[in-house]
């Protein structure tokens, strides 16, 4: 018999308007466009073998005891790093396997108070640390403030200027005195070259902080003065700190665990 006809092919269904505005606003790959996304990934990896290059030509250039201390004082805060962790896991711990919780937490709390005391500069501390004097020279404020961050950076736990106590909120300002020499005015205390600091913690680490090339003592070469650093087996920081009363923030109340619902 005849061969059957073949089914018609269904015609495709119109579009509504709604339909035909999302098709002509959805984005097509171009030539161009894919040209342009090849040349950002390009860029891309030249930019990182760029930088990976830079760093290593940075690390090349220095001599060896200069990569020893970086190496130092990288172990050192990786030390320090892995001490808290271990400290705040004993706490844990702690505070977990007592019988008397309440009386833990109040031992913890009062162990946490001073050492926020010393942070904020309310309680005086003593302990190893570097004594740092720095002469004057073209930009003071800058030196100084730079010699904080790195004694920060290094680990510091209390810092003195001269008799001010540096905290987070500590400031500092060139200023002018009377016969034309350097003075900086910190946190509202004019103190004059030459400046001495003070500072408690690991004292090589400190130490290594301040004498790393691009550190303390070449800004302050590079800036018509000098540093010199001292390590000291003890350290005192008696400056203190007046507790200010906030103007606008209070403690919030400790947030409640919200209800469970009861299973079925």
């Amino acid at each position: 018999g005849p061969a059957p006809e073949p089914a018609p092919e269904p015609e495709p269904e119109a579009l509504t308007g709604r339909q035909r505005l999302l098709a002509a606003m959805r984005p097509r790959a171009t030539r161009a466009q894919l040209l342009s996304g090849l040349l950002c990934l390009l860029l891309g990896l030249a930019l990182v073998t760029q930088l990976r290059e830079r760093s290593q030509a940075d690390l090349a250039s220095l001599r060896q005891s200069e990569l020893i201390a970086l190496l130092d004082d990288t172990t050192e805060r990786a030390d320090r790093l892995q001490q808290e962790v271990r400290d705040l896991t004993g706490t844990r711990d702690q505070l977990l396997s007592s019988s008397d919780q309440s009386e833990a937490a109040r031992e913890l709390a009062r162990e946490r108070l001073d050492v926020l005391g010393v942070l904020a500069g309310t309680v005086p501390a003593t302990g190893p640390g570097i004594e740092l004097t720095i002469t004057g020279g073209e930009d003071d404020a800058e030196v100084l403030l730079a010699a904080v961050q790195e004694m920060r950076d290094a680990g510091a736990e209390a810092i003195q200027l001269g008799d001010v106590r540096v905290v987070a909120s500590t400031y500092f300002v060139d200023a002018d005195v009377a016969g034309g020499g350097s003075a900086v005015e910190v946190d509202g205390t004019v103190l004059e070259a030459p400046y001495t600091f003070r500072a408690i913690g690991s004292a090589a680490t400190l130490a290594s902080a301040m004498e790393f090339p691009g550190g303390v003592i070449e800004t302050a070469a590079l800036n018509g003065g000098t540093a010199v650093v001292v390590e000291r087996e003890v350290v005192e920081v008696t400056a203190l700190r007046e507790v200010q009363e906030p103007a606008y923030a209070r403690p919030a109340d400790p947030p409640t665990d919200p209800p469970t619902a009861a299973s079925p």
